[in-house]
């Protein structure tokens, strides 16, 4: 598996801006199961429709319209948890379940890989925000195993909006997130900044390999799972 990463300010992941780090190590050998083709996109954005500005609304009789020192409306900011290291990861929609080890950097700058024997842990990445504290937590799977069997990540792509992701933490306290979505990107144009820059709550980030090259025997591609903490 192959992962660009940033590193980390105390409490929030620093952005783009970041030096590239890589993560090497995807078990070789064709994935137990074909992967799913990824879904089709369109290779441009489209542009907002044009808004057409409403009229000014009218206050109501005997109401007076408040005036131009009228205090704003206090600005409210998505629930956090505490700090508080994660113990392991299950992902019902799958039918996945894992302790997490805890992983950071080699010396090298490389993030350190979970194993890849069958039945391997996933992967907490240490220099990200624990599990439900602001900003994206991160964790770290493979899609298959020595001698090409599953992965602890493998069923990711099974995952659809709506599903949870349940992280128990060390503090005896369990952060349930809410898959949003899922996104394939070549390791070559990783974004770094939508997968670690910061956010204004607290959300999670699932990664494994993908993008399966017979070819070659290697994985080009890696497949993100965003999630929310639920409120």
């Amino acid at each position: 598996m192959t992962v660009p990463t940033a590193g980390r300010r105390r409490g929030r992941l620093v952005p783009a801006a970041a030096v590239l780090l890589l993560l090497s190590g995807c078990a070789g050998g064709s994935p137990a199961q074909p992967a799913a083709p990824p879904s089709s996109a369109s290779s441009s954005v489209s542009a907002p429709p044009a808004q057409t500005p409403a009229p000014a609304p009218t206050a109501a009789p005997g109401t007076a319209a408040p005036g131009p020192d009228a205090a704003p409306a206090p600005e409210t900011q998505p629930p956090v948890l505490a700090q508080s290291a994660p113990v392991a990861v299950r992902i019902p929609a799958v039918g996945a379940s894992s302790g997490l080890l805890h992983l950071g950097l080699r010396p090298d700058g490389s993030l350190e890989v979970p194993p890849t024997h069958p039945g391997a842990p996933a992967s907490w990445y240490t220099s990200s925000p624990t599990p439900g504290e602001r900003g994206p937590a991160v964790l770290l799977g493979h899609v298959n195993a020595t001698g090409g069997g599953p992965g602890v990540f493998a069923g990711l792509r099974g995952l659809a909006p709506g599903d949870t992701v349940e992280i128990d933490r060390e503090d005896g306290s369990t952060a349930v997130f809410v898959v949003e979505r899922g996104e394939q990107y070549a390791k070559n144009a990783f974004p770094t900044r939508a997968v670690y820059g910061n956010t204004a709550g607290a959300e999670l980030r699932l990664i494994t390999c993908d993008g399966y090259d017979p070819a070659t025997g290697l994985f080009d591609d890696n497949y993100v799972v965003y999630a929310r903490l639920a409120a």
